[in-house]
């Protein structure tokens, strides 16, 4: 199977810079997901974003521990950035963050490219799993998101 995308959006009534700063804590990341997958950021703090940055962590999918590492990639304060899994359960993952100004609140745009180990076998057996497991995460933090900003949405 070819590379899959998710793509989810989510308005804000936050400042860009706020939602961008947020984001780009990877402490913040035990707060964006969903508490049974148990997220531990393992690479000490304070920890400088740019590119080439890595971050390690460890969580656990469907209860099984898995220790992952991320790298930044096209670091643009305040607009945006990428995380690339170097180590971790995807054959492939890519996770695109762009940030955008609106009136009134800001645009948080996050576009996934992953691709499952053991293809094509893990994309029958796994793939309708793992598109669950990636929406209700993203669900989570979608709703975690506006709960840490102290804000409700601009637009439903």
């Amino acid at each position: 199977m070819a590379v899959q995308r998710l793509h989810r959006e989510q308005l804000v009534s936050c400042g860009v810079r706020e939602v961008a700063e947020f984001f780009s804590r990877p402490a913040n990341l035990a707060l964006l997901t969903p508490p049974g997958m148990r997220f531990e950021l393992l690479t000490p703090e304070p920890l400088e974003m740019a590119d080439g940055t890595l971050i390690e962590y460890r969580v656990r999918v469907r209860g099984i521990p898995i220790r992952c590492v991320s790298q930044i990639e096209d670091w643009r304060p305040g607009s945006g950035f990428a995380d690339r899994q170097l180590r971790g359960p995807y054959r492939h993952w890519l996770h695109r963050h762009r940030f955008e100004a609106l009136e009134g609140g800001t645009r948080i745009v996050d576009d996934v490219d992953y691709e499952l180990r053991l293809a094509p076998l893990g994309d029958i057996f796994a793939g309708p799993l793992v598109r669950r497991d990636l929406a209700r995460i993203f669900d989570f933090r979608q709703v975690a998101a506006e709960r840490c900003l102290g804000v409700r949405p601009a637009v439903s």
